[in-house]
C-alpha cells in the first residue's frame, strides 16, 4: 500500500462550510481512497473506502490543500 496523504473532506450538517483533514491513498491521477475511522460525531461528505477526485483549494483561513470533491466509486 502506497504512503498516505493528507486530503481534506466537508463535514455535513455544520451550519457552516468545515473542512476535516483526512488521511487518503493516493491512486492514479487526482484520485484518492479515503481512510477512515470517522469520529462518531461527524458526518463526512465521503465515507472512508470511497475513492474521490481532489483539486487544490484555497480554505478561508488561507490554508491550501487538496479537497475532495467528486466520489467516483466505493
Amino acid at each position: 500500500m502506497a504512503s498516505s496523504q493528507e486530503i481534506y473532506v466537508a463535514l455535513l450538517n455544520e451550519g457552516v462550510h468545515v473542512w476535516r483533514p483526512v488521511q487518503a491513498c493516493p491512486l492514479a491521477g487526482d484520485e484518492f481512497e479515503i481512510l477512515g475511522p470517522v469520529p462518531a460525531d461527524e458526518t463526512w461528505e465521503f465515507p472512508p473506502g470511497a475513492v474521490v477526485r481532489c483539486k487544490t483549494h484555497r480554505f478561508d483561513d488561507g490554508v491550501v490543500g487538496l479537497r475532495a470533491y467528486e466520489q467516483v466509486a466505493l
